[in-house]
């Protein structure tokens, strides 16, 4: 009871926060609508901040690396190491002149990937262990997915294995994954982590030796039963190796060297790239009718590659209308709280859109007659307005001044209560004041021979930073001494080179 009271207590001092610094105005008060918005964005920051790897900062921090050094260890550091993990896990993770050779590959030539895999990896390893721990299996399984995907749901091998697990179709309706027109449930995270652990039940109920498991996750029961016989009988992975596959005597050194080097990676100064959502920071809502992704886009503020980047399952960014079930969209909590909310509006614009667009032709975009047609009048906008597209490192502040307006006029024309934007995001501008959207592209700032700077942005910590940059905290302070990472402004110029 007293650990619940605690997080309440905190989630209220972080909506208490973060509601001074969404410009509220002063009629607005923290009840209803705004209330819940202020509560669920407060979950949302709570999650990533505490969902966020904080050991690897004191570990580099400690080992006193430069910013791209490269670290090199004996094979006796590697071999002490593997003994560690073996001791928490039912894997034999032998250290041999394969392994050792394949972890020596991964450490000094796959270093930009298990930056973005240890990115990716806040959004779908929660989800990995919580499947293995329901089927009692291995937790290092989760990083199977690694070495199959990269992590990437929407993923095809040249052979037409899809998804995080890379099921191949036989093998994915076997376990209860389907396919339409519409939809794949081997690109579906949940269902397919579900089917991947009922299937790798199944292979070491066979074998008995979670090496020969794996191998035939890989080359399929058939070939590992081949290389059995070949061998003689023998029954380990390692004697049975040279008579496997090509690709399959790589697989399981692979793997060794993939939860080798996740599990070491502020050891050899790896910096995990910034995760843009974590597992926490999903909810759900199931639809009563078919949606477009694009609708989806427009109701909650995302672009439709970012809803569709959380929804894999969908093959043509269409959710369609289920006859046993009901199909769901994954999004942010505080997205899916604005879903929830303006349900109705959703299903109406959809059908305004797609369904019967000729019954309003200004219910998607009202303005779009005035950037083409500037002869046309209309009741809205009262000013000639344009478009502005949000390119990186922008704020309203530089993007008000530059259309010669101030922000909150700039958040009025466009609906906005935050000054929160991102990139690619559409802006209406004032079209008379300042320059036209064929001339939106910032121009860069002077770059100094040996220093290079970043304005800080709406949402940036300093640990975000510093992962952004490919850089620790440690290494970033160095850079910035005398700055307070707790007080950062929109606009600081925070030195990264």
């Amino acid at each position: 009871m007293i650990k619940f009271t605690t997080i309440i207590f905190s989630v209220v001092l972080s909506s208490i926060s973060l509601a001074q610094t969404i410009n509220w105005t002063a009629e607005d008060s923290l009840r209803g609508e705004s209330m819940i918005k202020t509560i669920e964005q407060s979950l949302y920051y709570f999650y990533a901040e505490n969902g966020s790897e904080t050991d690897y900062d004191s570990i580099i921090e400690a080992l006193n690396f430069e910013r791209d050094e490269v670290p090199h260890y004996s094979d006796k550091v590697y071999c002490e190491r593997l003994n560690v993990m073996n001791e928490m896990s039912p894997f034999h993770l032998e250290c041999n002149d394969i392994t050792l050779s394949t972890i020596k590959f991964f450490v000094e030539k796959r270093r930009g990937f298990a930056r973005v895999v240890l990115g990716r990896s806040k959004l779908y390893f929660d989800l990995f262990e919580k499947k293995l721990a329901e089927h009692d299996l291995p937790i290092e399984l989760k990083y199977l997915a690694v070495i199959e995907s990269g992590l990437r749901p929407q993923v095809k091998s040249r052979a037409g294995a899809l998804g995080l697990w890379q099921f191949m179709y036989a093998t994915g309706r076997m376990y209860g994954l389907e396919e339409n027109s519409y939809i794949d449930e081997r690109m579906d995270p949940e269902l397919a982590t579900e089917a991947a652990c009922r299937y790798l039940k199944k292979l070491y109920e066979i074998y008995n030796d979670w090496n020969l498991a794996l191998a035939a996750y890989n080359a399929g029961p058939g070939n590992v039963n081949k290389a059995i016989r070949r061998s003689g009988n023998k029954l380990t992975y390692w004697e049975v190796r040279p008579f496997l596959p090509r690709e399959t005597q790589g697989y399981v050194p692979n793997f060794i060297a993939a939860a080798y080097l996740l599990t070491y990676h502020a050891e050899h100064n790896i910096v995990p790239m910034e995760a843009t959502v974590t597992y926490q920071q999903l909810d759900t809502m199931c639809l009563k009718n078919g949606v477009h992704f694009s609708t989806i886009s427009k109701i909650v503020d995302m672009t439709e590659d970012d809803v569709a980047a959380l929804n894999p399952i969908y093959k043509r960014n269409y959710i369609p209308k289920g006859v046993n079930r009901n199909y769901c969209v994954s999004l942010p909590l505080d997205k899916i709280g604005t879903l929830v909310s303006m349900e109705d509006s959703l299903y109406q614009l959809e059908y305004l859109t797609y369904v019967n667009p000729t019954l309003n032709v200004n219910a998607v975009e009202p303005s779009d007659s005035v950037d083409n047609d500037p002869g046309q009048t209309t009741n809205t906008p009262t000013v000639e307005s344009a478009y502005h597209k949000v390119r990186a490192g922008e704020t309203l502040g530089t993007i008000a001044s530059r259309y010669g307006m101030t922000v909150s006029e700039l958040q009025r024309l466009n609906g906005m209560t935050s000054t929160k934007i991102y990139v690619g995001q559409r802006l209406r501008v004032n079209a008379s004041s300042g320059t036209t959207q064929t001339t939106t592209t910032p121009q860069p700032p002077p770059v100094q021979a040996t220093k290079e700077y970043y304005s800080v942005r709406p949402g940036d910590t300093f640990g975000k930073i510093a992962q952004r940059h490919r850089m620790s905290i440690s290494q970033l302070r160095r850079l910035n001494p005398g700055i307070n990472i707790d007080r950062l402004s929109i606009g600081q110029k925070i030195r990264i080179k």
